[in-house]
């Protein structure tokens, strides 16, 4: 792909579209950004920009700087905006970040999507790679950006991607090594039309592969596995209910593997991970490693010591026989389910935010059978409140802060307050990671309070 000279536009001046930017400049193209927010919100990296040849408009999309472009780069996230369907239906080529790093990365790609459990998978499967001597690399989604590895890239190297389904949605002719498909379930409705154009944005990280590649899917989700049929690339499964051959699977307490050979990898007890959906995580993280041909032992001992992800079922603090869970990244229904279905005790749940269109009635029974109370936050508790009706008691309270120590007033020792949203944090706060951390310094500053009466 030649860039020299040519009039690219970047959508959006986050992260990624200014790790685009450089790599466009370095290769000659003339680069524009088409930002909604406004100067004052954009601050100084603006000057940054156009001193280096970008030029920026802010506040708003012009269509002509849609249409007067060679080659159109949205970064993740950016909505399926109406100047880009203008343009594309003008002929402007459109591309995301990943498909324009793939034509110029050295080196093999591991590709990791699903609607959830991917930052856990990705970093895990990076963790396995590199402690096992493999050169690799974590980005996508997660971290760096893979256009940022590009000039520094060599042909040894694995770069273990993230990828969403905002990545996938623009690409042409990206290809993974090893692809890895977790699981699907309805999540992005708030971007995607429907549940079908999501799955078909995801499916084509499969779908793209070539004979030469690998596949890994979950054999439990009939959706994901469904893809065996149509894709060329070789077939490998992992799954928590059942044998499968190639593959990774759960069998009397034990991970096994199974490709030419079967061999044990380690108990399941010996998993660090909270949570059963983790098993999933770790059997795809276990499967791809294998395809590397690393020892299992190597597989084995890092697995032991991973320590998991922040705000992923991330125990904060046990006050007064109460233990609270930071599980913030559960920004979809799915996720809020398998959070819930987590633990066999009592919960008081902490759930909403910006809806993102999943259907909340299918937390109705995992519910009844676990939680004991829901406290509702954000632009979604009402939508929530009904949908969960005649559930269990539900408060809508105001913050964070209210619903963890409302929470922890109604608590008993042995309860467990969880933080699942099921639902994006766009409204209170400005992503996952700061909804977290204010749940975390809220329960660090019941605990200090609670301390305090003690002593006096």
């Amino acid at each position: 792909m030649d860039l020299k000279g040519k009039k690219v536009l970047v959508v959006g001046l986050g992260k990624t579209g200014e790790a685009v930017c450089k790599f466009l400049l370095s290769r000659g193209a003339q680069v524009k950004v088409s930002e909604k927010k406004t100067d004052e919100e954009l601050g100084e990296k603006i000057s940054l920009w156009v001193n280096n040849g970008v030029t920026v408009e802010t506040g708003r999309h012009q269509l002509q700087s849609f249409l007067e472009a060679d080659l159109i780069v949205p970064s993740p996230g950016v909505p399926p905006l109406p100047e880009l369907k203008t343009a594309q239906e003008r002929g402007v080529k459109i591309i995301s970040e990943i498909e324009l790093a793939y034509n110029f990365l050295r080196g093999k790609i591991v590709g990791i999507t699903g609607s959830n459990g991917k930052s856990t998978t990705a970093s895990l499967t990076h963790k396995i790679l590199q402690e096992g001597g493999v050169p690799s690399y974590l980005g996508g989604n997660i971290g760096t950006p893979l256009i940022s590895f590009v000039d520094g890239s060599k042909g040894g190297d694995v770069y273990v991607t993230e990828i969403s389904s905002f990545q996938l949605f623009y690409i042409e002719h990206f290809r993974a090594s090893v692809s890895v498909f977790l699981n699907i379930s309805p999540d992005h409705l708030d971007w995607h039309p429907s549940f079908s154009d999501y799955y078909e944005a995801k499916k084509k990280l499969v779908l793209l592969q070539g004979e030469d590649e690998n596949a890994v899917l979950n054999q439990d989700d009939p959706l994901v596995w469904s893809l065996r049929n149509e894709a060329k690339a070789r077939i490998y499964a992992f799954s928590r209910e059942r044998k499968v051959c190639p593959g990774c699977y759960i069998h009397k307490g034990w991970i096994v593997l199974i490709d030419t050979d079967k061999k044990r990898v380690m108990k399941t007890s010996e998993i660090p991970l909270f949570g059963v959906h983790n098993l999933e995580n770790v059997l795809a993280a276990s499967l791809v490693g294998n395809l590397f041909s690393l020892p299992h032992s190597g597989i084995r001992e890092s697995i032991r010591s991973f320590k998991g992800l922040e705000h992923r079922l991330e125990k904060v603090a046990n006050i007064k026989g109460v233990d609270f869970y930071n599980d913030s990244k559960a920004t979809n229904v799915d996720a809020a389910l398998k959070s819930i279905l987590s633990f066999d005790r009592n919960i008081i749940l902490i759930a909403g935010g910006r809806d993102k269109g999943g259907d909340f009635e299918k937390l109705r029974k995992p519910i009844q059978e676990r939680v004991i109370k829901i406290m509702l936050i954000g632009e979604a508790r009402h939508k929530l409140k009904k949908a969960l009706s005649h559930t269990v008691p539900a408060e809508e309270v105001s913050s964070l802060e209210e619903a963890v120590n409302r929470g922890f007033s109604q608590a008993s020792p042995g309860d467990v307050v969880l933080l699942a949203p099921a639902c994006t944090s766009f409204d209170m706060f400005e992503n996952f990671e700061q909804r977290g951390l204010i749940f975390k310094q809220a329960v660090f500053n019941l605990k200090q309070a609670l301390e305090r009466e003690k002593e006096n």
